[in-house]
């Protein structure tokens, strides 16, 4: 899919215009957590990058679109938050620093299948040993996407090998995904 293409052109089905309900609830609940740094990849115009900062996290967005790079630096500055958003290819890209959380919103749905294993790397290569990587998973089986199809056992299969499940559950979602996403908060393997 040419990401830059359909920001361009604004259409992006994907962006609900706020952040993921699933975060939203996490970081209410979780109000415990030392604010950190976080990495988010595929971040779009940015709604979860803001989320975490309205928690006193430091966060960084990126995403392969020069252009939802540009969109997401504008709605920072006009909710008057400071958050840091960059062009970068997550799966390719090594960081010039690793983040204590990162958290991705329906990111590993839209990748090819065959770049999963490689998802999986990159995780680990962008987080800090000890860190947490939290993710809204969006379970699908129709053919074609992006999003493409997933389902709980194959996440479950690619992840636990290199991952310990903290903790997983039902998110509260956007209302065309309802029962449709699982949220997962992992931490590396020593």
């Amino acid at each position: 899919m040419d990401w830059e293409d359909c920001y361009q052109k604004n259409e992006c089905p994907w962006d609900k215009g706020s952040p993921s309900p699933g975060l939203v609830d996490f970081l209410e609940a979780e109000c415990g957590l030392v604010p950190g740094t976080v990495c988010v990849p595929g971040c779009g115009s940015g709604h979860d990058v803001r989320e975490w900062v309205r928690h006193k996290f430091h966060a960084t967005g990126f995403d392969i679109s020069p252009t939802a790079v540009e969109l997401a630096k504008t709605k920072m500055a006009e909710a008057n938050v400071e958050a840091d958003f960059q062009v970068a290819d997550f799966l390719a890209e090594t960081p010039s620093a690793r983040f204590d959380w990162v958290f991705e919103h329906t990111f590993f749905c839209a990748i090819q299948p065959e770049q999963r294993d490689r998802y999986v790397e990159s995780v680990l290569r962008w987080l800090k040993p000890g860190g947490d990587y939290l993710a809204v998973y969006y379970l699908l089986q129709e053919d074609g996407g992006p999003p493409f199809p997933s389902d709980q056992d194959e996440i479950m299969e690619r992840f636990t090998p290199k991952f310990n499940l903290k903790r997983e559950w039902v998110p509260r979602s956007y209302p065309n995904r309802t029962n449709l996403e699982l949220m997962a908060w992992w931490t590396p393997k020593p």
